[in-house]
């Protein structure tokens, strides 16, 4: 393990160094033992961090062809949070999952195949990043139109 595996391990990941390293120093250097110790360690971060109270993020709104148009509310707790290109980027995620999915209500949203990658679901997309980012996130309320719906 070196300098530059963390550096790399970090870039792919967006896990901070001393959790690289720690990472990579248990899977004995095998970098895909240590991006799923991340994952698994940066969904229990997000899961204690799912107390805490949301009251900034921002909407995202997207139209798909003028055919289909969706408004997503993204919550997080702080605006320099929502501010983020991570977070944007996950409330227009989000926004997609939700005019190509077209789900009913966010329990069923969130229990979703991601369409960008169907080996986690869209709750666990949103811990991912909760965890990178270190807030607790939410999808306060969504809608869906579509024409001649």
């Amino acid at each position: 393990m070196n300098i530059e595996d963390i550096k790399k391990l970090r870039e792919q990941t967006g896990a901070g160094i001393a959790d690289c390293k720690e990472a990579l120093s248990l899977s004995k250097g095998d970098t895909e033992k240590a991006k799923e110790w991340l994952k698994k360690i940066g969904f229990e971060r997000g899961a204690s961090q799912a107390e805490r109270e949301v009251k900034a993020g921002l909407i995202d709104v997207y139209s798909h062809g003028g055919k289909v148009g969706v408004i997503v509310e993204l919550l997080c707790e702080t605006d320099f949070v929502g501010r983020t290109e991570d977070f944007k980027n996950l409330a227009h995620e989000i926004s997609l999952q939700i005019a190509s999915m077209n789900p009913f209500s966010i329990d069923e949203l969130l229990k979703q195949e991601y369409i960008r990658d169907n080996s986690q679901t869209v709750d666990q997309l949103i811990m991912s990043v909760s965890s990178k980012l270190g807030e607790n996130i939410q999808v306060g309320r969504f809608e869906r139109v579509a024409l001649g719906e």
